[in-house]
């Protein structure tokens, strides 16, 4: 996987979930119609699990521990196999099953471009995705508790509206933080490491300079040894 940055992938996200729930604050019901219709609705299942089972294999593929060289190709065959399998043979709740295994690998895609970001506001992020950890492995094993929470959080139109600007804040601050703090805090962290990055061809510049200082002058008084002998095989007297 690319390296993304953490204030590009929190603008993102925050604009993922802020733009669907204006929606629910503006028209809750039909968004609860339609977040109720989500954990038994098969095509969107289809997408999500094809997309996580993509997801998972590239992960795989880049995984560099030696350990796993020799597996490589019987765990892209077993994986794969995996979510084809879920598609073909898991109709029931499959949407619940694909949004799940995709919340784990967004989270581990937050936590690692969080990683070295010398900020801490990072711990939004990052308490956020160890939350979606928690959901993912919790709806993997039993995927009708999202539908509870869903029929739950939509059971009336001021139930919607409420979790729906829930959702709008902490995309907006998603947002906020990604071009703010997050940029910030990367911009100064690129700082040294280019700095880093310069001072050892400065380093190798002065080495191969000092070199050529010192051959030069090595080479000057070989130069002023030979003029001497010469002089001295000149003088009268000498063989």
């Amino acid at each position: 996987m690319p390296d993304i940055k953490l204030w590009t992938l929190s603008v993102f996200l925050g604009l993922l979930i802020a733009l669907p729930n204006i929606y629910g604050v503006l028209r809750p019901a039909a968004f609860g119609t339609a977040l109720r219709k989500f954990p038994r609705y098969t095509p969107a299942g289809y997408i999500l699990m094809i997309l996580a089972t993509l997801w998972f294999l590239a992960y795989v593929k880049q995984e560099a521990i030696s350990d796993f060289a020799n597996f490589k190709p019987a765990l892209f065959v077993l994986f794969a196999a995996v979510g084809l399998g879920a598609c073909l043979f898991v109709h029931d709740f499959l949407a619940v099953r694909g949004w799940a295994v995709i919340l784990l690998l967004l989270a581990k895609l937050i936590v690692d471009a969080a990683r070295w970001v010398e900020t801490d506001w990072r711990l939004v992020v990052v308490t956020w995705a160890y939350v979606m950890v928690i959901a993912g492995m919790w709806w993997t094993i039993s995927p009708w508790r999202l539908r509870d929470i869903l029929n739950w959080s939509t059971a009336n139109d001021r139930r919607t509206r409420l979790t729906s600007g829930i959702r709008l804040g902490f995309g907006i601050l998603l947002v906020i933080l990604g071009v703010t703090v997050y940029r910030s805090a990367e911009q100064r962290g690129a700082e040294p490491n280019s700095s880093a990055s310069a001072s050892p061809d400065r380093e190798r510049s002065a080495v191969a300079a000092a070199a050529h200082r010192r051959v030069d002058a090595g080479f000057k008084q070989s130069l002023a040894w030979t003029r001497a002998a010469t002089r001295d095989q000149s003088r009268p007297g000498r063989m």
